[in-house]
């Protein structure tokens, strides 16, 4: 068994949501390909936009009613994994 956690990005397939969750997934394998067990995109529906790091919720576009930057799921993951923030750049 992996230490490393596991993503999931649910999104709505009625809304055609699909894009924006696989350049997400996209975003954060670019940057923590390696410091992820897995990360899988699941068909939802009813508007949903859902990611989570281990089953636990990071961000929902239902409660924000808005979808995350990529930054927030970074550092969302970068805490579960027991590291900094990302430095800005101004």
């Amino acid at each position: 068994m992996s230490d490393k956690p596991t993503v999931s990005i649910e999104y709505c397939t009625v809304c055609n949501f699909l894009a924006r969750a696989a350049w997400l997934a996209q975003e954060l394998l670019a940057t923590h390909g390696g410091d992820v067990a897995g990360l899988t995109l699941v068909p939802g529906r009813g508007g949903v936009f859902v990611v989570r790091i281990d089953g636990e919720v990071v961000f929902s576009q239902k409660e924000t009613g808005r979808y995350p930057e990529p930054r927030e799921i970074k550092d969302a993951l970068r805490a579960k994994l027991g590291l900094e923030p990302a430095p800005r750049h101004d």
